[in-house]
């Protein structure tokens, strides 16, 4: 088993690269001292298991099996003492300090070979869009063309008028054919520092940003059949908008069932894309679902919260456990959709889940 030291136990001293070696797979890449195995494997274009990216999710979580690495802070939420005592490591928070071997416990084949070398842009923030009262869209025009499938997020960093430097992720809205005209669709919180500076003026419109990426799990899975199931809410929609429009270019003749969440129909947004895209494509299907609707406001759709309509949905069209089901969204409609995809025969390696967070984590929009 290989040992796990804490930064304060192992200063660096001298900048080396080391190899890692990611087993059952039988992947091998280098690593350099400075830099954690996560980064090194997305600067080389191996897509590993991950999440938030800073050792809160646990979902890059695996076994040292060899070697030395030192472990940077971390949740214990994410790495209990136990688990790091019998040679469990995050990926996100390690650092080699030799040749290490490590036992993946989550891996996908497909994903690693679609993956993708992460790369830094420059650009300039291009447009500004106010879509509800709490939902804005966002254009990014960058230098060169970023490559990433349909789904996946970037971070983006930039410098408000003030001097301050916040660092975000965001997924993409629009499809992978636009590589270098990005689009985001991003919700204000109330201590969201990204969000409220663009209503306060922190973030102008012309503002350069650096655009890292992609990053991302929950991207469109290409060949498959059964129904595509696309469940979002809020600044969900930006994923889940980059999904739809890359599986309709793709030709594939497969139903999809777009499920969106919101609270009032003030909360609705792009209806007029939607209805002309559902208009030229009788495949696709738009069900929103509001939870806060008033009894005399004229909504005639479903009521409730978005779980529920996806189970009802679902077990009256006889589609348990059929297709693929891509969500995105805040945590508690992630929370609550889980068990109800347990429920309905779901297979996990068919769902695909995007948390939004509101600070720099995992897409953390």
């Amino acid at each position: 088993m290989g040992e796990v030291y804490t930064a304060e136990k192992r200063p660096g001293i001298e900048v080396e690269t080391h190899t890692v070696r990611l087993e059952p797979v039988g992947v091998e890449f280098e690593v350099r001292e400075d830099e954690t195995i996560l980064d090194a494997a997305f600067r080389q274009g191996i897509s590993l298991p991950h999440g938030c990216k800073e050792g809160q999710c646990s979902a890059c979580k695996c076994v040292l099996t060899e070697g030395e690495v030192e472990m940077l802070k971390y949740s214990t939420f994410a790495l209990n003492e136990s688990e790091r005592d019998s040679g469990h490591i995050l990926m996100c928070r390690a650092k080699a300090y030799d040749d290490l071997c490590i036992d993946l416990l989550n891996y996908d084949e497909e994903v690693l070979s679609k993956s993708i070398p992460v790369r830094s842009f420059q650009g300039r923030i291009s447009r500004f869009d106010r879509l509800t009262h709490d939902i804005r869209g966002v254009g990014i025009e960058i230098d060169a063309p970023l490559k990433f499938w349909a789904g996946q997020y970037v971070d983006i960093t930039v410098t408000t008028e003030e001097g301050e430097t916040i660092t975000r992720s965001f997924s993409m809205a629009n499809p992978p054919s636009e590589t270098q005209s990005l689009g985001f669709i991003i919700k204000k919180y109330p201590d969201g520092k990204f969000s409220n500076q663009l209503d306060s003026g922190g973030i102008r419109l012309g503002a350069e940003v650096t655009v890292t990426g992609p990053y991302g799990m929950c991207f469109r899975r290409e060949g498959r059949d059964g129904p595509v199931i696309l469940v979002g809410a809020g600044s969900g929609m930006s994923p889940v908008w980059s999904i739809l429009q890359d599986h309709l270019a793709s030709g594939e003749a497969r139903e999809v069932l777009f499920f969106y969440g919101a609270r009032t129909p003030e909360d609705l947004f792009h209806l007029e894309e939607i209805g002309s895209l559902t208009e030229a494509h009788p495949s696709v299907r738009f069900i929103p679902v509001l939870s806060h609707a008033s009894i005399d406001c004229g909504w005639t759709g479903e009521r409730g919260f978005v779980h529920e309509a996806v189970s009802r949905i679902l077990r009256e069209e006889g589609l348990e456990g059929q297709g693929d089901v891509y969500a995105c969204g805040p945590p508690p409609m992630i929370d609550a959709l889980q068990p109800v995809l347990f429920m309905l025969d779901f297979d996990s390696e068919r769902i695909f889940f995007d948390r939004f967070t509101t600070t720099s984590g995992a897409s953390g929009h």
